[in-house]
């Protein structure tokens, strides 16, 4: 069997490539060029030229064949423009997600399948498990370590030849593997989340993308004036620090109005919710749960997961609580799972306020 990997010139991915070849297959690193970063932004990279040269250093260890090829223009489009659109429009984008998706399951499956790949392999933390006809995605063995909230989308076609060989692994064999095997990525730092963004932090990369005045006033749950803030897209849902305003107990960011560029400030209760709302459905299995469905939901990528019911309608769905749930910040994603088990999820709308319905 021919396997293709996606070597991102990280420990995971060479690694998964290792394990693969261990069993026999056929193995063809493929790297995806992304960004080399901009001078007025930092000079951030993300699988650009060094991580390329990595991944090809990994594969000439191993012994197997290694393409790369350029998606800058296709990351730019789908993963940059709408990262600062997203925050422009005063919502908390999820880029690694959308990445996922139309470039590494899109793009860069297609040139596997064009290799003839009978699998397709990533260094994620995630499983593929067949039941029946049909392709589940689960969650890692290691849940410290599980990405398969960045993975909701995936569908059967995409999990028809998908694997992930770290499925069942912590990230510290991973690394003990990478060492015995003498790769040049054994101690190469993870990389931060969203890796376009230069040091300087998201805001400082968005102003630049985004020249232009986005001033404005900052209020309370009232309405009332407490200062001004030198751009509405430095604030995310549930942030403390930041706003240099001083109060007497803690004050977190409950909203931001991008039209008015005005941001709110409250307690913590004001960033209770008992439900959200979600566009831009995407179901496993190809169809959503039934209504009313019992689930585990998370609503970021660190989230641990609370008990809810799923209510899901012809583009989306509803998400209502079992309790109240703080920091729903639109523009995230919220996944759904039975168990271990992802059922899809969607891009959060809104939330609702505690005490509402």
């Amino acid at each position: 069997m021919r396997a293709v990997v996606a070597m991102s010139g990280g420990v995971d991915s060479s690694v998964a490539a290792l394990l693969l070849r261990r069993r026999g297959l056929e193995v063809i690193g493929l790297s995806m060029r992304l960004w080399d970063g901009r001078a007025d932004a930092g000079g951030s990279g993300c699988c650009g030229v060094d991580d390329i040269g990595d991944a090809r250093r990994v594969a000439s260890r191993l012994d197997i064949p290694f393409y790369a090829v350029n998606f800058k223009n296709e990351f730019e489009r789908v993963a940059v423009r709408p990262f600062v659109s997203e925050y422009l429009a005063g919502r908390t984008p999820s880029p690694c997600i959308v990445c996922n998706e139309r470039l590494k399951f899109d793009l860069l499956q297609r040139r596997a399948r064009e290799l003839g790949a009978d699998v397709f392999a990533t260094g994620h933390y995630a499983r593929v498990c067949r039941n029946g006809t049909r392709f589940e995605l689960r969650r890692a063995k290691d849940h410290r370590r599980d990405q398969s909230y960045f993975l909701f989308t995936l569908d059967q076609a995409r999990l028809n030849r998908a694997e992930f060989p770290l499925s069942e692994m912590t990230k510290d064999e991973v690394r003990a593997i990478a060492a015995r095997e003498g790769l040049p990525v054994a101690v190469k730092p993870d990389s931060q989340e969203t890796c376009f963004v230069p040091p300087g932090g998201y805001a400082a990369f968005v102003a630049s993308q985004a020249p232009g005045d986005f001033s404005g006033e900052i209020v309370d749950t009232s309405g009332k004036t407490l200062g001004q803030h030198k751009g509405y897209f430095r604030y995310t849902i549930g942030q403390r620090r930041g706003t240099g305003l001083a109060f007497g107990s803690p004050r977190y960011v409950t909203a931001i109005d991008a039209a008015r560029r005005i941001v709110t400030i409250g307690g913590n209760d004001d960033l209770l919710s008992t439900a959200l709302v979600a566009d831009g459905a995407s179901w496993v299995a190809g169809s959503p749960p039934v209504i009313g469905a019992p689930c585990t939901v998370r609503i970021r990528s660190t989230h641990r997961g609370v008990p809810a019911r799923v209510f899901p309608s012809a583009k989306g769905f509803r998400v209502e609580f079992e309790s109240p749930v703080r920091a729903v910040a639109p523009g995230q994603a919220a996944v759904l799972y039975d168990g271990d088990r992802v059922l899809g999820g969607g891009w959060i709308r809104e939330a609702a306020a505690a005490g509402r319905r």
